[in-house]
């Protein structure tokens, strides 16, 4: 069986789409080809990394890379997980190409205490992982 390839798209692909990256090939690696990227490249975030590594999810590897349109147009799924991305995503040629908003906070955007960043990350995280969980689950 081919493996169905996602793309997760976010504004910086440093966070959010990092986070959905990691666990759909932690959850879903025999089913699904994963790749991410941003409008832009900002850069892996580190608390990223610390709450995946908690989850016992190794990103620490994982590439901020920006968008390919190549990749996108081959993609069975293009998955954008904040509103920027949704709302300007380049445009996509291929019609048999399924597209879906899967909208996040930004845990980046986070204010307080470091323990209340990293509250705010790991609450993303958790969502995003049942989200992950979901969809592995459905077998799209």
């Amino acid at each position: 069986m081919e493996k169905k390839l996602v793309y997760f798209l976010c504004t910086g692909n440093s966070c959010r789409s990092q986070i959905a990256d990691g666990f759909l090939n932690a959850l879903g690696s025999d089913k699904y080809e994963v790749k991410s990227a941003g409008l832009e490249a900002h850069g892996l975030n580190p608390r990223a990394v610390q709450v995946m590594h908690e989850s016992g999810v190794d990103i620490s590897h994982n590439t901020s890379n920006v968008i390919d349109p190549e990749i996108l147009n081959q993609s069975d799924f293009v998955i954008t997980l904040c509103g920027h991305a949704d709302e300007h995503c380049p445009v996509i040629s291929n019609r048999n190409v399924i597209k879906w908003h899967w909208g996040f906070d930004d845990p980046a955007k986070a204010t307080g205490t470091e323990e209340e960043i990293i509250a705010k990350f790991r609450e993303v995280r958790d969502s995003i992982k049942d989200r992950i969980q979901t969809f592995v689950n459905e077998g799209k």
